[in-house]
């Protein structure tokens, strides 16, 4: 089969060539074919009858005027390659080489081979492209099945480290085993039990193949024989390199190629060349009698005699020559140009283009055509180095081809998928390209909805959420997967780490993604806020009415006898207390941050001062009522107002100073709850905050220590035991304050600093003014001057 369609190849090029006006004019290209027989001693045999003459094998000497040799294309294994590149090379003939043997590293020596161009792109795209295909599948746990030769083991040394480095690891390295002859069918049963071994008990559902055609017969009939005696057939993904074509000999062919179906090969990239197709019908045995590839071929493949030939079968039927091409399953011929075919088509324009460049070159004198014969007949191979070196052209395919600086094609690489129908028929489908002169970016494509591929990993993937942890002793891409730990999350498959949020986001229930933080703060829109909010109204509205009723009754005995003005002064207090408290609520800014505190601090301060002014004025009073008392010149408004100011002006002090140094300012705790940034405001100096506290404090517990000695003065001055029982109150709010303030964060903690400031002046306005409005509004008969001296005697007499 190989023959054949070698023959047809060089037969459709140089047929293309001879018809072509423009390419080499007057010349007619011709060539022959010489098989090796995968056999070195017929390979020395072939290269040495090319340097001879036709009708005897003398190298060195040759005497035909029509046979002239200028260059050799071939070369199907990398020895055979070898071989010819070695005794072709003593004689500086260009060698287009253009099987995947030619692979072979050792070529690739410009030095050792300075003759051998290759018609074949490097490894180095095919070795990048399978770490590409493998990251694009997330396939991390493969095998790898190499030739048992020097091809083999540098692709393995090469390929290893490559895919180290991008996190895939090797389940298991094997040689492909060989073809058995009779006496080494022991070792071949050896070799394929623990192939067979390694592979049914890896995890890997994917293996790479290398290795020309020649050393990986023998994995061939391993698969073979496994899927026609195995009970569970070996059921892996196959990826093979370029240099395994298995179609090529129909002898081969017989061997099934089910094993090989949803497998993917790379392959020299090929076009589909317009008129191939054409030509390959247009062919039959009796088309020319000498090419014996056709007779062969069709004697094989259609099971029919050749007239005129040896070629016959037993039951007699001939050979119509309308026998279809097409009528073959892709098994036996493939109706396009395979990769090889490619390849060789291609290698005979590369040679025609140099030659054609070199005849132009002799010829700048004196037009080509005439006395041209006798020029052809002066030229000698290595003329044509040069020439080939530097050769550059599109063929009819439309694509561009030229040798590098190495003597290697500019070629890329298509990955085919192989579809495999039960008659062991096959398709082989592009699906993607390996291609380093691509645009960045484009240089590996594929097409994965064309195809359908498994997983292939020592471990499950540790999904969004988890991360990988190494088990010791196994190779990395063998792994545990841990939650993250919390406040961390994972948002990629397979992450070797939890990374932390940003400050103002928080990992969500699965810890796969970081989800914005809540702003938090006290407002008026949410049950708490709007219940304080409504408290401070309502306290604030009953502080009005009292105001009210005390100014409308201020020339009553009971609004008179409690001094008036510094009820109107504590009330007023009070309503600003109620009022300020609303500062607390909403979302924290500059000016409301410095704004609560500070009026917090002093209208507090006029509150508690104007409660030791009535306490300090009661006393004076009652004292000042005695015969010669000399406390008579302390009572008055001045003593009231001097107390009330002096007591403010120390708060409006400490106040100054905080504002001074430290003020203040809204900030975002975004780490104390989860899930929530705490929009609040920072206090800039706590020691001056506990300071505007503790000063409060002192003068609640200097009014309640002075009302509490005065609690047993007569009725009519009575004040002081409201007055003892307010400061209790008072006391109680704010003792029990701090630790609750402490121990809160957020909205809570401003709730607790508003329930504290409503409760402490709830409790100052009823328990100094309830007592008077329930007086004047329920009681009035109590409300006359009469009640209140009579009151008054009555309690001095007890005195």
């Amino acid at each position: 089969s190989w023959g054949f369609k070698k023959n047809t190849q060089y037969l459709f090029a140089i047929n293309k060539i001879n018809q072509d006006p423009e390419l080499l004019p007057n010349i007619t290209l011709g060539f022959r074919i010489y098989e090796s027989f995968f056999s070195a001693r017929k390979t020395y045999e072939s290269s040495f009858t090319l340097l001879s003459t036709r009708n005897g094998m003398i190298p060195n000497y040759n005497c035909d005027t029509q046979d002239k040799l200028s260059a050799v294309i071939g070369g199907l294994g990398s020895e055979t390659s070898i071989q010819m590149a070695t005794i072709l090379g003593i004689y500086k003939i260009p060698q287009v080489r253009i099987s995947y043997g030619s692979f072979h590293t050792m070529l690739s020596d410009k030095f050792q081979f300075p003759s051998v161009y290759r018609m074949l792109p490097n490894e180095v795209p095919q070795s990048l492209g399978l770490v590409r295909l493998m990251q694009h599948f997330r396939w991390t746990w493969v095998g790898l099945i190499a030739s048992d030769d020097d091809s083999g083991e540098k692709f393995v040394q090469t390929l290893k480290p490559m895919l180290t480095r991008n996190s895939i690891c090797v389940a298991f390295t094997k040689q492909a085993p060989h073809v058995p002859s009779p006496s080494m069918v022991l070792v071949f049963r050896e070799q394929t039990s623990k192939l067979h071994s390694s592979i049914s008990q890896t995890k890997a559902e994917v293996i790479v193949v290398y290795g020309d055609t020649d050393s990986l017969l023998g994995l061939k009939l391993f698969l073979h024989v496994n899927y026609q005696t195995a009970l569970t057939p070996i059921g892996k993904v196959w990826i093979m390199t370029a240099q395994w074509d298995f179609t090529s000999y129909i002898a081969l062919n017989r061997w099934t190629l089910k094993p090989f179906h949803g497998s993917l090969s790379f392959a020299v990239h090929t076009k589909e060349v317009p008129g191939f197709r054409d030509f390959l019908q247009s062919l039959n045995p009796y088309q020319s009698q000498g090419d014996i590839f056709i007779q062969r071929f069709w004697h094989t493949v259609f099971n029919c005699s050749v007239l005129y030939s040896s070629l016959t079968i037993k039951d007699g039927r001939n050979c119509s020559g309308k026998e279809e091409l097409a009528s073959l399953p892709g098994s036996d011929f493939e109706m396009k140009m395979s990769s090889q075919s490619y390849s060789i088509y291609n290698g005979v324009y590369a040679v025609a283009h140099a030659l054609h460049a070199l005849y132009s070159s002799k010829s700048k004198k004196e037009a080509m055509g005439k006395g041209h014969l006798l020029e052809l007949q002066n030229i000698q191979p290595w003329e044509l180095h040069p020439f080939l070196k530097n050769v550059r052209f599109n063929n009819s395919a439309g694509d561009k081809l030229y040798f590098d600086e190495n003597g290697e094609s500019s070629a890329g690489y298509d990955i085919l998928n192989w579809i495999v129908f039960p008659n062991d028929s096959f398709v082989r489908v592009e699906v993607g390209h390996m291609d380093l002169r691509a645009p960045v970016g484009q240089e590996f494509t594929i097409n994965e909805r064309a195809i359908t591929v498994p997983r292939s990993m020592c471990t499950e993937s540790c999904h969004p959420g988890y991360f990988r942890t190494v088990r010791e002793g196994e190779p990395l891409c063998c792994y545990n997967c841990a939650p993250c730990p919390e406040g961390t999350i994972s948002n990629q498959t397979d992450a070797d780490r939890c990374d932390q949020c940003p400050e103002d986001q928080y990992p969500n229930r699965d810890q796969d993604k970081c989800i914005p933080k809540i702003m938090h703060f006290l407002s008026y829109e949410e049950p708490l806020g709007f219940v304080l909010a409504s408290f401070a109204l309502l306290f604030s509205l009953l502080t009005v009415l009292v105001l009210g009723m005390f100014i409308k009754h201020r020339d009553t005995p009971i609004v008179r006898a409690n001094n008036r003005e510094l009820s109107y002064v504590l009330l007023l207090s009070l309503l600003l207390c109620f009022l300020c408290s609303l500062v607390f609520i909403g979302q924290p800014g500059r000016l409301t941050c410095l704004l609560r505190q500070m009026a917090f601090g002093v209208i507090f301060s006029v509150s508690v001062s104007s409660v030791l002014a009535k306490t300090i004025t009661v006393v004076l009073a009652f004292k000042a009522t005695k015969p010669g008392a000399s406390m008579r010149k302390w009572v008055g408004r001045k003593l009231a107002g001097t107390i009330i100011v002096s007591c403010s002006l120390i708060q409006v002090g400490i106040c100054a100073i905080w504002l001074g140094t430290a003020p203040p300012f809204p900030d975002l705790d975004m780490k104390s709850e989860a899930g929530h940034i705490l929009v609040q405001c920072n206090e800039g100096s706590n020691i001056a905050f506990y300071c505007i506290l503790g000063y409060m404090g002192f003068l609640a517990i200097v009014s309640f220590t002075v009302a509490f000695l005065a609690r047993k003065l007569p009725d009519t001055f009575n004040e002081a035991k409201f007055i003892t029982f307010s400061m209790l109150v008072f006391c109680s709010v704010w003792v029990s304050f701090i630790p609750t303030y402490l121990s809160t964060r957020g909205k809570y903690m401003v709730a607790v600093e508003i329930f504290s400031i409503l409760a402490s002046s709830a409790g100052l306005l009823c328990c100094i003014f309830i007592p008077k409005c329930y007086i004047i509004v329920l009681r009035p008969d109590l409300n006359t001057r009469e009640q209140l001296v009579r009151k008054s005697k009555s309690g001095t007499q007890e005195l």
